[in-house]
């Protein structure tokens, strides 16, 4: 009875994404700020309680990057115009390691945050800045990934329209990020942007080291 009744609440539980997940895409996307707020406030909450109207930030993330992950599997060309490295061959693999390199942007966001506040950085006090942080960063990953799958639709259209969502997408993040450094820090806005910029790169660089690394390593 005890697991059946586990299967029962995990039923439950994954068929409520269906109605979770759409509503806290659209209020990342239309509220980032009020989003990130919100899950501030909520880690607050004992655990029973927290993110009862909307999905947990990292499971948010997680869920978006599946279903990157499932609409490029299907498309028909997609296997036979890029040769995954071996340790990235199976689709597991390949969906934690994108889970990895896209939660740095989360993870460095909130280092810099914790550092201009001047606060020690430990598992608490890192928690709530990147819970926040996934809100904003699991749109950003869904559009990063869904431009680059049209971008390798090989016709005219596609080969405009990835680069420009793209384009879209990360102007979108940087002004949410600019807006939020400048709020709970204090900054001019010329300074936070700065100061996203940096971050921002980083985590690119960071990224295109570990992409290097996983290619050239099982080469």
């Amino acid at each position: 009875m005890k697991f059946l009744k586990s299967l029962d609440e995990l039923l439950y539980e994954i068929v409520s994404w269906l109605v979770f997940y759409p509503v806290t895409m659209w209020r990342s996307i239309r509220h980032p700020k009020a989003m990130m707020r919100y899950a501030d406030s909520e880690l607050i909450d004992d655990p029973p309680e927290q993110y009862t109207e909307t999905l947990s930030p990292p499971l948010f993330l997680l869920l978006s990057l599946f279903i990157a992950h499932g609409s490029e599997m299907m498309l028909a060309r997609w296997e036979a115009t890029w040769i995954r490295p071996t340790m990235l061959a199976s689709d597991s693999n390949l969906l934690i390691f994108r889970a990895i390199l896209f939660s740095l942007f989360p993870l460095l966001m909130s280092v810099r945050l914790l550092r201009r506040r001047k606060i020690a950085i430990d598992r608490e006090t890192l928690r709530a800045p990147f819970y926040s942080q996934c809100y904003v960063a699991a749109p950003f990953a869904l559009g990063v990934s869904v431009a680059g799958q049209i971008g390798r639709i090989d016709t005219a259209a596609t080969a405009m329209a990835g680069p420009a969502l793209i384009a879209a997408v990360v102007v979108w993040y940087l002004a949410v990020e600019t807006r939020w450094f400048k709020a709970d820090l204090g900054m001019p806005t010329g300074r936070a942007f700065v100061t996203v910029l940096v971050t921002f790169l980083e985590g690119l660089a960071l990224m295109l080291l570990a992409a290097v690394a996983i290619v050239y390593g099982t080469a």
